[in-house]
């Protein structure tokens, strides 16, 4: 596209100018006046084809798979030694080609003898046998013609070398592996599509199987893409992020039972990710890009893909993972994901899992289904298939369901997972304690496992965690940092285990106990101190701005980070503004809040605000200042009915007597354990 000087300076900076993202060949004059034109090579944002319902864009790629024989075409039967065979997965059937044992063995050290002989040996009157009527054997020796039982050693009195006595009859075959006793000749040691372990070989190898058809997995690259990523183990700067999907990717893929393998992240060039394509293609059954498949300017993999092949499909309606591009390069698909690692792993978990198993001709292993009721409430845009990463623990005979964290680069929202919640196309969100059913990422039984905390967040919940997984690892926490009002409202609808709550009762001065007897009033529960913490305002390391207040940050129009509604550290906010009679609409960001004291503190240290409310110990880990404005009690409620539960005994005796808990917290900073496991109200 061809524009005037001033049409262009209008429409792109000098910084656009020098961009790759434009061609390097410019002109550019002013002598004289003369009437100049720039010519520049403007690049089109991409657009989605069509964001295709999920069910549409998995029939596109089933048909086009089809067309080009993916799998049945390109699947390779390599004929094997079974002692290489370790991992590989079976072509074909694998039949014993010889008994096992081949011949009748002894099972034990001792004598041969023929058990008619001793059909009256007793104690009272023991058989003698002569040489030619026994032999020695030890366990594995061939059981000669003539003989048909074995007497251990241990029941055999030599009276001389060559006469014994024996006082115990001998049943037929006694103590003898009998020919084909494990394996019979012809039978079936393994079927197709299984995965050799090494017994497996063992089982081979002794019915004289010594090659076996295995089929080799898919073979695909990862290639990442982007200008900002670097390689772990490099200094980050302001602007680069490490390259780790590649890794997440492949470790999926080769769980799958592919053979994955990622390539070193390349910059944002169509040219380089053009050859890098038509490399790939030629050497692998499956490509993966990361990242560019999305509208943005430096998006270049739809664009590519549709010059070297075909692009089926690109936007699909799901979130996250809406953008994901599918396509077919010289009869090689070619899967475009997202760049958010959370995107990328559910679209390939989508669309590349059933690939992966099929090539291999094994079925993709079904879904295991739970019902579950939901904790708290949960929005989705209509028109798109939602996967929300969830938490989960059994409370009484319920599986209580809690939403692991929003947004597709929420790695740790994975991590944490315990299934997936699909809500779909056509809903507008799920509402507390509605039933739901959840895809299990987790096995059963680490789910029944799990107590389940729902309230206000605090840092000692991470050690508290993380010390119940080294001393009693069949114990998890899950964890939803909600505030302390819903954790109190969880509580009343029977939701969770324990809740941590940090509510002060202006007229009383007294921590939690009054909302305890207003909301809770029919529930025979504990009320136990986890600890006592400092409150206060956390600043910048340095205190460059010389915040002392809440009248610093409105005399001088700082910015705020706050606490969510129903958060205790919001109720002790408001508290102080009122004593201070300042009008919260004259704090800059009072509207702007976060859900736990990390993410104020995270707010904070990267300098997207001057200030906000939290705990010590988030400025401590973060390196960051601390006003101290004062201290709070945070308590744990405990419903009796739970009292007996093993998991919370074991979390309430790690909180009485475990003094390397303690020393864990202590060091976090600002933290007080007085009464720590106290109880400090009761309700029957």
């Amino acid at each position: 596209m061809r524009i005037g000087l001033d049409a262009a300076l209008d429409r792109i900076t000098a910084k656009d100018i020098l961009s790759p993202e434009y061609l390097p060949s410019r002109t550019r004059s002013t002598m004289d006046g003369l009437a100049v034109k720039v010519s520049v090579t403007m690049k089109k944002r991409n657009i989605f084809v069509k964001n295709h319902p999920l069910a549409e864009a998995k029939e596109l790629w089933r048909q086009a798979l089809e067309r080009i024989e993916f799998g049945s075409r390109r699947m390779t039967i390599h004929f094997f030694p079974v002692d290489k065979s370790l991992g590989y997965r079976l072509a074909d059937p694998v039949f014993a080609n010889q008994f096992s044992p081949s011949y009748n063995a002894a099972a034990m050290d001792g004598i041969a003898v023929h058990s008619a002989d001793l059909a009256q040996a007793s104690e009272a009157s023991p058989v003698y046998l002569g040489k030619d009527r026994f032999i020695p054997v030890n366990t594995g020796n061939v059981i000669p013609e003539g003989f048909n039982a074995v007497v251990m050693v241990e029941d055999v009195h030599y009276v001389s070398a060559e006469l014994v006595e024996l006082a115990m009859p001998a049943t037929p075959w006694q103590h003898i592996r009998t020919i084909g006793e494990d394996i019979v000749a012809t039978e079936l040691i393994l079927p197709a599509g299984h995965k050799v372990r090494p017994i497996d070989q063992g089982a081979m190898l002794a019915t004289g199987v010594t090659t076996v058809n295995v089929r080799r997995p898919p073979k695909v690259q990862i290639i990442p893409t982007g200008s900002e990523l670097i390689q772990p183990g490099q200094t980050v700067t302001p602007g680069q992020i490490i390259e780790f999907n590649s890794r997440i990717l492949a470790g999926y893929l080769n769980d799958w039972g592919a053979e994955a393998s990622g390539s070193a992240p390349l910059i944002d060039d169509p040219k380089y990710l053009r050859k890098a394509v038509k490399k790939a293609v030629q050497e692998n059954d499956i490509v993966v890009i990361n990242a560019g498949a999305s509208a943005g300017t430096r998006d270049y993999t739809a664009n590519v893909l549709e010059e070297l092949g075909e692009v089926i499909v690109h936007g699909v309606a799901i979130k996250p993972g809406k953008p994901v591009i599918l396509a077919i390069v010289d009869n090689t698909p070619v899967i475009g994901l997202p760049g958010y690692p959370v995107s990328a792993i559910l679209t390939m978990r989508l669309f590349v899992r059933e690939m992966v198993y099929a090539f291999t001709n094994r079925e993709t292993p079904k879904a295991h289904m739970v019902d579950a009721v939901m904790s708290c409430p949960w929005a989705s845009s209509k028109g798109v298939d939602e996967y929300v990463r969830v938490t989960i623990g059994q409370v009484d005979n319920t599986l209580m369901v809690t939403p692991a964290g929003k947004g597709a680069g929420a790695v740790m929202s994975l991590v944490r997972a315990d299934g997936l919640l699909t809500i779909p196309a056509g809903s507008e969100g799920v509402g507390p304690g509605e039933n739901v059913r959840i895809e299990l990422l987790r096995p059963r039984r680490e789910i029944e496992a799990t107590l389940v905390f729902i309230g206000s967040h605090d840092n000692i919940l991470d050690i508290m965690a993380n010390q119940m997984h080294i001393q009693r690892p069949a114990v998890r926490i899950s964890s939803a940092h909600v505030g302390s009002m819903a954790g109190i409202m969880a509580i009343r609808r029977g939701e969770a285990h324990l809740a941590g709550t940090h509510l002060l009762d202006e007229e009383s001065g007294e921590y939690n106990i009054s909302y305890i007897r207003r909301f809770l009033a029919d529930t025979p529960l504990q009320l136990i101190n986890l600890c006592y913490r400092e409150q206060g305002l956390l600043v910048q390391k340095g205190n460059p701005l010389a915040i002392q207040g809440f009248v610093d940050i409105t005399e001088r129009n700082l910015s705020f980070i706050n606490r969510q509604n129903g958060a205790g550290t919001r109720l002790l906010t408001d508290k102080i503004l009122r004593d201070l009679s300042i009008d919260p609409d004259t704090i800059q960001g009072y509207d702007h809040e976060e859900y736990t004291h990390m993410s104020v503190a995270a707010a904070i240290a990267c300098g997207s605000v001057n200030t906000g409310m939290g705990i010590r110990a988030a400025a401590v880990a973060l390196d960051l200042d601390f006003v101290p404005l004062t201290e709070e009690r945070y308590d744990l409620i405990l419903p009796h009915k739970f009292r007996a539960d093993k998991k919370v005994s074991a979390v309430l005796d790690l909180m009485a007597n475990d003094q390397n808990f303690h020393k864990k917290v202590l060091t976090l900073g600002g933290y007080d354990l007085r009464d720590c496991g106290k109880i400090m109200y009761e309700q029957a």
